[in-house]
């Protein structure tokens, strides 16, 4: 799925689930997404890779947990995000969508 694609799926409101196939620090983003934090949190502790502790960053920014955040980056290998929370959400998935 390209990064487009995968917009265009958490846009889509008739969808109450991730396309099948996804990875899930890439499901994670999509219910991060959704305002279904509880649920993207759980999906990315599970993905127990680098692009999940990405994503786990991007939520504890998103819960307002820098400390807790820059914990994560710092396992993700990635550098503090200081951008809007927006930019990131699309920056982290241009990048695991280019992956998959």
């Amino acid at each position: 799925m390209n990064f487009q694609e995968f917009k265009a799926s958490v846009a889509n409101k008739d969808l109450a689930a991730p396309p099948a196939g996804l990875s899930k620090s890439l499901q994670a983003l999509w219910f991060s997404h959704r305002g279904d934090w509880d649920h993207a949190h759980t999906l990315a502790q599970e993905a127990d890779s680098a692009d999940g502790d990405w994503v786990h960053a991007y939520l504890h920014r998103v819960e307002g947990d820098p400390a807790n955040a820059s914990y994560w980056y710092h396992r993700a290998r990635k550098p503090v995000c200081t951008d809007s929370l927006p930019l990131e959400w699309e920056a982290i998935a241009a990048a695991l969508t280019s992956e998959a």
